[in-house]
């Protein structure tokens, strides 16, 4: 249910916001200096705060009458119909009235006001959840037989498909008294997670080093990914040793927790009757595990091109030894154009081309009626996302520009998602029109790739092309290579554990390093620090076999855009249908209609050859 989307949404936004909750920078310029067409206009969803407390009172008022439905839904297919019709119209106008609060925060975290609608819309949220707990145990109790005839009902053809999802799900669902107490052990098993949350963003005790000039500065997570791409060797390499040190400090409690989600994710797939932890994560959006054991050995296969990749790196960087902190750092640091706003909407909108008339009329009213947020202010929030409501009046994004590369990237990323729930919000229902996280990176993927290929084709000097064709593979290494490395890791910990292996922080340190010495090849030197990045990964301890959706979504994208620039029309016309799919289909089957199946390997090959391409280019281009 949809539902569950806005808790793992204001999770996430809870989570990035813990970075964005920073001191007012002087130097910021306050909100209402910001020309009003850089800004969004939250009129579209609500007038003012009064019509947003009216609909707050509305919304409230009714909640309780949807528990009146419990012991009912399975009664005849019309009082299920009647029932689902109200929770869906209220879900909806409760999404509508939590974005406008959201938004409305994000842009001024210093807004009292703001922050007591954001609290006021959680706690409505929380009690509309709670009215509808009964909703999924008592579907699931009703009989095959007769739920068969319920959804062949032409009373329900319009919820046939989300009423199916739901109720697969019966076979892994137990008796209500073993959910009940599987619910109440949630806030137990939660606590690896709390306890890595606190220890590695709160209290880890990072050191200090010098810069060259001899400042010293504090360590930090932040710091540290920035080090990574600095200039300064020895900088680089003093901020990544730095950074290990309480890792390693604190190794032994770290795997105590990383085997704590081990223990739980296993017993879960056990009790739930799943085979193993991975068909237990896969299984709710129907995604074959083929998906992803195919990731895992189509680029266990083909790793000589990132060998190829440390070669280059190697050479061109001119060092005797390659480390784990020179894989970011780039070869042509002269390449720094600038790229303000409005210039950006230019390049963006020729790059898009391709994806055809409506897409770009789509596009151009979010450039045009105030769908973006713009600039750095004072008390916004940092960072940059696509949020929508599922309802209208249409998504939203938000922006922090620094008229940089990154900035232009950025904006047809999340042009991606914005235009994906745009589409999906058009052409389907509202319980239809949100999209499961295994296509959710794929939209904005693609129009990276389209903006990458546009700016390389029209590159101005060898230089700027060689930067460019460098973003891609750096992209390629980060997101397709890297997270299935973490795949990988992730499966080989689970098989190995339901085996009888106990991890201890040294196999766990171990297993890390060679699975990286893998992938680099013999190019590179893996530090002891390299092993300990399992510790400071959270998607490894906090998520449940997340990571390999960014590489499968990199290669979807990848294979998608490519077919955007061949054949043209035929697949456009298959890629706005996909984006317009939402969740009225799964996520395999809403991606084998736009032309690409995750399962076989051939959109993982097809990522790989365009990666040795790029390598062959940039080799050639460096030699003359």
């Amino acid at each position: 249910m949809k539902k569950n989307l806005f808790i793992i949404k204001l999770l996430f936004l809870l989570t990035i916001g813990i970075n964005s909750m920073m001191n007012a920078v002087e130097s910021l310029p306050e909100r209402k200096n910001i020309p009003d067409k850089y800004k969004w206009n939250l009129e579209d969803i609500f007038k003012s705060k009064e019509e947003w407390q009216n609909e707050y009172d509305y919304i409230a008022s009714n909640i309780s009458n949807l528990s009146s439905y419990t012991g009912n839904i399975g009664n005849s297919p019309e009082i299920l119909k009647e029932f689902l019709d109200k929770m869906y119209n209220l879900e909806s106008r409760f999404s509508r009235l939590f974005i406008y609060a959201s938004l409305s925060r994000d842009t001024e975290l210093d807004n009292p006001d703001f922050q007591r609608m954001y609290d006021k819309a959680q706690k409505l949220g929380s009690d509309f959840s709670a009215s509808v707990s009964f909703f999924n145990p008592e579907l699931l109790e009703i009989p095959k037989e007769k739920f068969g005839k319920f959804i062949n009902s032409p009373i329900l053809k319009d919820y046939k498909f989300k009423l199916e999802s739901f109720y697969r799900m019966k076979d892994h669902t137990l008796s209500k008294e073993v959910e009940n107490v599987l619910a109440q052990m949630s806030i137990i098993k939660s606590i690896p997670n709390e306890t890595y949350s606190i220890l590695n963003d709160g209290e880890l005790p990072f050191g200090k080093v010098r810069t060259k000039d001899g400042k010293e500065i504090q360590v930090s997570h932040g710091r540290y990914r920035a080090a990574l791409y600095d200039l300064d060797r020895d900088y680089r390499r003093d901020v990544y040793k730095a950074t290990y040190v309480p890792y390693n400090q604190f190794q032994g409690t770290y795997a105590t927790l990383y085997n704590g989600r081990l223990k739980t994710r296993v017993t879960d797939a056990k009790i739930r009757n799943y085979k193993n932890p991975i068909e237990a994560a896969l299984y709710p959006n129907n995604i074959p595990e083929e998906v992803y054991y195919n990731l895992i050995e189509t680029v266990n296969k083909n790793l000589n091109a990132l060998h190829r990749w440390a070669k280059i790196k190697k050479k061109y960087l001119k060092l005797d030894e390659l480390h784990p902190y020179d894989t970011y750092v780039t070869l042509f640091p002269s390449v720094n154009k600038t790229y303000t706003y409005d210039e950006a909407v230019e390049i963006i909108k020729k790059a898009l081309a391709p994806l055809g008339k409506d897409y770009i009329e789509a596009m151009n009213k979010g450039f045009e009626n105030r769908w973006i947020d713009v600039y750095e202010t004072k008390s916004k929030r940092s960072g940059a996302y696509s949020n929508s409501s599922g309802s209208g009046p249409h998504p939203f994004i938000l922006l922090n520009w620094n008229n940089t590369l990154d900035d232009v990237f950025t904006l047809a990323h999340e042009i991606g998602h914005n235009m994906h729930s745009y589409f999906s919000e058009l052409n389907q229902p509202y319980h239809y029109a949100d999209y499961s996280i295994f296509v959710a990176e794929v939209a904005s993927t693609t129009n990276e790739a389209l903006l990458l290929d546009y700016l390389i084709k029209n590159s101005k000097s060898k230089e700027e092309k060689l930067s460019l064709i460098e973003k891609f593979l750096t992209q390629a290494q980060t997101t397709f290579f890297r997270q299935t490395r973490f795949a990988e890791f992730e499966m080989l910990t689970h098989q190995n554990y339901m085996k009888g292996e106990i991890y201890t922080a040294d196999k766990l340190t171990k297993l890390f390093a060679d699975l990286y010495q893998k992938y680099w090849g013999s190019e590179m030197v893996t530090d002891y620090e390299e092993g300990l990045s399992w510790a400071r990964v959270h998607h490894l301890v906090q998520y449940n076999f997340y990571v390999y959706q960014y590489a499968t979504g990199f290669a979807a994208s990848q294979a998608l855009s490519s077919q955007i620039l061949k054949e043209g029309k035929p697949a456009v016309e298959r890629y706005l249908k996909f984006l317009s799919s939402g969740n009225s289909e799964y996520p395999i089957d809403v991606l084998k209609k736009a032309g690409v199946d995750m399962s076989k390997p051939e959109p993982i090959i097809q990522t790989i050859n365009k990666f040795n391409e790029y390598l062959d280019e940039l080799e050639q281009l460096l030699e003359n």
